[in-house]
């Protein structure tokens, strides 16, 4: 049985006590560099200052009152290890700290053979689970060409409606 970690890949949320300016402006150059064409010179300048307000948003201290979701996030991951009695890792596509590559760096330094990434993220569709986590795990091969990395996703539509099914029928009966 190979040594085996998972990673938790999550989507991230800003903290509500970031500066509202500065998270307005990075929500801003995200939009002009993803749908505008800039010239080099112009576009050097944005993906510095993007990077800059990335990484202080990214760093900004987390706490249950600050970044619910964050806390939330930590709090699956623990489970998670817990239920299947392996180590696991969170990592954050966007607005938190550790980033997804953090997140397989760090299971690769821990004598990982191989990494199971999954994610919370339960329906096809969505830009995180089809695009940005497939070229983060893409970009881990090719960094560790000696760890597996296997992307435990798609969920089967059946699956998801049973489970919140289930879910609805505890409600229901509990109601």
């Amino acid at each position: 049985m190979p040594n085996t970690v998972i990673v938790l890949a999550m989507h991230g949320s800003p903290p509500s006590d970031f500066p509202q300016d500065e998270l307005t402006e990075l929500f801003g150059l995200h939009m002009r560099l993803e749908h505008r064409k800039a010239n080099a010179e112009q576009r050097s300048r944005l993906e510095l200052r993007y990077a800059e307000l990335d990484k202080k948003v990214r760093d900004w201290p987390r706490t249950p009152q600050n970044d619910p979701f964050f806390a939330a996030s930590m709090e699956l991951a623990d489970y998670l290890s817990r239920t299947s009695g392996n180590r696991v890792y969170a990592g954050f596509n966007e607005f938190c700290s550790p980033t997804l590559e953090n997140a397989f760096d760090t299971a690769a330094a821990s004598g990982a053979e191989q990494v199971i990434v999954v994610t919370p993220m339960m329906t096809r569709g969505g830009e995180h689970s089809e695009s940005d986590i497939p070229a983060a795990i893409d970009r881990a091969r090719q960094k560790h060409p000696i760890v597996k990395f296997i992307y435990a996703w798609p969920f089967e539509t059946a699956e998801i409606a049973g489970f919140l099914a289930g879910h609805i029928e505890k409600w229901h009966r509990e109601g």
